[in-house]
């Protein structure tokens, strides 16, 4: 496994032992199904599907007028299944996958295209399949991406994702690419997005999860937008130990406290998780929360968080911070529900789709593919179509759910080597994982 560089991923493996030693008191060996698991990778790719092109009605519908919130400047839940409102590129139209806001399917016959949210974690997946290790190198990420990702428009690439692919294809290597001297967009959303798949493929293991994710986690970001992405992973890797459905509401609040030990307490990433966190124990309604969030960071710039003052296209509306705090909402008044979830992250407002993907995949995970289906009262179709937004991948890119979940548990299988004293029981079809 390489060597945790110095500084922050010190600063991980500090705070994951402080993680652990609330679980090791129950058990120190992590004891996992594989078949099961696969199951649960299909609830991932399944949900974070569904939340993604849910979201994707109301991406930059409402991304706040700076000064007085006025009706109507953000949504509430008296908006969903009403008209969609014409987004900021909308050219005074709704978005052209549903005239109301509602939940968006693929159905059995159907297939679901790739998108943002999931394009760039397939890229990933695909590679460490077909690598020997798990630790993609910054000349593996190169290689990938210009291979992968169409050169020309339509690309299905923003902001610093943008900017690390065009230094890739300058001759620049990652993590560079994520250096703020040449991507000065390096503390948007993009990040978060592309690699919270990392978690998942380190079960039960933050402080592993965080060094497979390291190198594409710089690739596009620094300082707070890092810190964000690495809060998901935790959050993703710690997920196969609360597996207690009956708590799900309750485990993901403990998986979120817990993930919150990543983000460094100076940092703006760490107040604006308080400020949520309180706002919810305090049971501020979830959209005046929301509206209290915009005022607070973009109105205010509160904790650090300048980016109004920098004046950004559409005041920073993919930045990592406002979309983090957004999605913190979802994730504590969903309470579990994912259907309710799903809802709240369309209805919050920026970049709305990419967070509500990140918690659907998470929700899908731990529901699994069985649990998502029941809870839409619904069969979904298991088919994927990477080709949407990138190329050169086998099957003319149609992939399924299956053999995608098939892959990411041979992925685990190749971490485990890296993991001492885990092991593999075939007999019992079981990943035995050291907690540390």
């Amino acid at each position: 496994m390489p060597l945790l560089r110095s500084g922050f991923l010190v600063f991980i493996a500090i705070a994951w032992l402080g993680i652990f030693n609330t679980k090791a008191q129950q058990a120190d060996t992590l004891f996992l199904n594989r078949a099961e698991y696969r199951e649960q990778l299909q609830g991932f790719w399944l949900g974070t599907c569904i939340a993604n092109w849910t979201g994707l009605i109301t991406e930059m519908d409402k991304i706040g007028n700076i000064g007085e919130i006025k009706t109507g400047d953000f949504y509430t839940l008296d908006d969903w299944g009403k008209p969609d409102q014409p987004s900021i590129w909308g050219e005074g139209l709704p978005s052209d996958l549903s005239p109301v806001i509602d939940f968006v399917f693929a159905r059995p016959d159907s297939i679901w295209g790739a998108d943002d949210d999931t394009d760039i974690e397939y890229i990933y997946h695909f590679l460490m399949k077909n690598s020997d290790s798990p630790f993609l190198s910054g000349e593996q990420i190169r290689d990938g991406w210009l291979r992968h990702i169409r050169a020309e428009e339509e690309n299905y690439l923003w902001v610093a994702n943008q900017a690390a692919f065009d230094a890739m294809n300058n001759g620049v290597v990652p993590p560079e690419t994520g250096d703020s001297l040449i991507n000065p967009q390096n503390d948007m959303i993009d990040a978060q997005l592309t690699t919270e798949l990392f978690g998942l493929m380190a079960p039960g293991r933050p402080d592993i999860a965080q060094s497979l994710a390291d190198i594409p986690v710089r690739s596009v970001s620094r300082g707070d937008a890092e810190y964000i992405a690495r809060f998901y992973i935790t959050m993703f890797s710690l997920a196969p130990l609360y597996s207690d459905f009956g708590n799900i509401g309750s485990n993901l609040e403990k998986m979120a406290e817990e993930a919150s030990k990543i983000l460094p307490p100076e940092s703006y990433a760490a107040a604006m998780y308080d400020f949520v966190k309180r706002g919810y124990e305090n049971g501020v309604p979830w959209n005046v929360l929301r509206d209290e969030v915009y005022h607070r960071y973009q109105v205010e710039e509160k904790d650090g968080y300048n980016i109004t003052s920098r004046n950004l296209y559409c005041n920073g509306c993919f930045a990592a911070g406002i979309n983090f705090a957004a999605s913190l909402i979802s994730l504590f008044y969903g309470e579990g529900d994912i259907l309710e979830t799903i809802k709240l992250g369309t209805l919050m407002g920026w970049d709305s789709d990419n967070p509500t993907a990140t918690w659907g995949g998470l929700l899908g995970f731990l529901y699994g593919k069985e649990g998502v289906e029941k809870a839409f009262n619904q069969s979904f179709s298991d088919r994927y179509y990477i080709h949407r937004t990138r190329q050169n991948f086998p099957g003319e890119g149609i992939d399924t759910f299956p053999n995608m979940a098939k892959d990411g548990a041979a992925i685990v299988n190749k971490v485990i080597r890296f993991i001492p004293g885990a092991a593999i029981s075939e007999e019992n079809d079981q990943w035995i994982i050291p907690l540390r």
